[in-house]
């Protein structure tokens, strides 16, 4: 076995090229990977079985391994095992069969950087092989990437699996309540990643009419339909190379589930009005409120395209589950604020106000702190920030306990609902100023649910 510099010398140093193991019981199909890799500028080492594999990895170095599922002696699965434990740093993607969905998303699981489908389509290879090589490379907005603040083990625990998420091109599900921040978490994952110098697109699934959503996604040609006066792109066009997040991914329509199920597993879409697909590679990180396992048993979600999508899990906590980070969140938040509007420092927040902070339940989690703090220093009227700059945020909250009390007399128990249900969604839109799209991720409801029950109530 080599060792030290014996290993530096048998790697790249030797002639400054990247130099990958392919492992593969088929002949044929080491030659054509080998030959696409020298077109690249690469060097390619080969093996045949699991055992030969292992012996490489140990006495070489390599910046890559594209590896097989099925071999004379193992899995491709025990390649990735065997690479996690022993040279983490090398990212390792496998072949599988075509339509071989349970087996790439197990690989996936394993810690595999990527898959690709039998057939190999040289073009893919191509975009995996510099996504992979790129990893070693140090992201330039990755030195300005926004934090995730707090010191809590919750939060620890987030900020190691964005690191590990990063080095992956997985899908990635994160789950969280509305305003624990599954957006920041996604740019993180997005900006740590090789994809950073490309885009990352993020989606509003909630928002976007049903009738629009396949052309918004996928683009179409000029003369698609009425008003398609021109080519455009979609979503995933526009995230291409980069990351496409998908947020509140619940809100799909069924249809649309179908489709974009196609379009994650063969990297490939078609625009609308369009007889060929194009090839469209872009990472599919996926959030939502609520939970897509009800959704599956209540027929509202695919469940072929939950198992796709729920590969890798992130759990966002919520801010009462971290109740000593609050001041260091609100001072950070204030401070953010107070930068905004062109104070030179922010105000100090008192010892009674923080008191009453970190006591607080925080329904709309950090979203929530946000809008406290922005509206307390708008009133306040100079100075650190008390408990009496808070009140109006906490009067909205008092409000919607009060209408929850059970009902005299006087009501019937629809008018009673209906009084809870218009409580509730005004306290919403005040705290995000009437931002409607603000306002039901707050209440945990979709932007057209919103809509149709504000007209039902009489909400303008």
């Amino acid at each position: 076995m080599l060792k030290g510099g014996q290993r530096e010398a048998s790697g790249r140093e030797e002639n400054g090229r990247n130099r990958i193991l392919l492992v593969d019981d088929e002949a044929d199909i080491l030659e054509v990977l080998e030959l696409a890799l020298l077109k690249m500028g690469l060097d390619a080492e080969r093996a045949q079985t699991v055992a030969e594999a292992k012996r490489l990895l140990q006495e070489e170095d390599f910046q890559l391994c594209l590896t097989d599922m099925r071999l004379p002696d193992g899995s491709g699965l025990d390649l990735v095992e065997f690479i996690g434990k022993n040279t983490p740093s090398v990212p390792v993607a496998v072949i599988t069969a075509f339509g071989s969905t349970e087996n790439a998303v197990a690989a996936l699981k394993a810690g595999a950087f990527d898959y690709l489908s039998k057939p190999v389509s040289l073009e893919q290879l191509r975009i995996l092989v510099k996504s992979a090589l790129s990893l070693a490379e140090p992201s330039p907005s990755a030195q300005a990437e926004r934090a995730l603040l707090g010191g809590s083990p919750a939060m620890e625990e987030v900020r190691r699996l964005i690191d590990k998420l990063a080095r992956s091109q997985a899908p990635v599900y994160i789950t969280g309540e509305s305003g624990s921040g599954k957006e920041l978490a996604a740019r993180l994952i997005h900006e740590k990643s090789s994809r950073a110098a490309r885009p990352f697109v993020a989606v509003n699934c909630g928002a976007i009419p049903e009738n629009l959503v396949e052309s918004e996604f996928f683009g179409y040609k000029k003369g698609a339909f009425t008003g398609a006066e021109q080519d455009r792109d979609g979503f995933f066009q526009a995230a291409d190379g980069g990351t496409l997040f998908l947020d509140e991914v619940a809100d799909l329509p069924l249809s649309m589930q179908v489709k974009l199920l196609r379009a994650i597993q063969e990297k490939k879409v078609r625009k609308v009005g369009a007889t060929q697909e194009e090839a469209v590679d872009a990472r599919i990180i996926s959030a939502t409120h609520q939970s897509l396992a009800e959704c599956v048993e209540g027929g509202r979600f695919r469940q072929d395209l939950y198992y796709r999508l729920n590969v890798i899990g992130l759990k966002m906590p919520a801010l009462r589950e971290m109740r000593d980070d609050i001041p260091q969140i609100a001072t950070a938040v204030l401070g953010r604020l107070a930068a905004q509007i062109g104070l030179a420092e922010a105000p100090a927040i008192t010892d009674q106000a923080m008191a009453a902070l970190c006591r607080y339940a925080f329904p709309g989690n950090v979203r929530e702190l946000e809008n406290i703090l922005e509206r307390a220093l708008a009133l306040s009227g100079g100075g650190a920030l008390d408990v009496d700059d808070l009140a109006p945020s906490q009067a909205t909250s008092e409000e919607v306990a009060q209408a929850a009390e059970p009902p005299g007399d006087a009501y019937s128990l629809p008018d009673y609902l209906d009084e809870v249900e218009k409580a509730a969604i005004q306290s919403a839109l005040e705290k995000t100023r009437y931002n409607k799209t603000a306002a039901a991720k707050l209440l945990g409801i979709s932007f057209r649910a919103l809509r149709y029950r504000m007209e039902r109530l009489g909400l303008s």
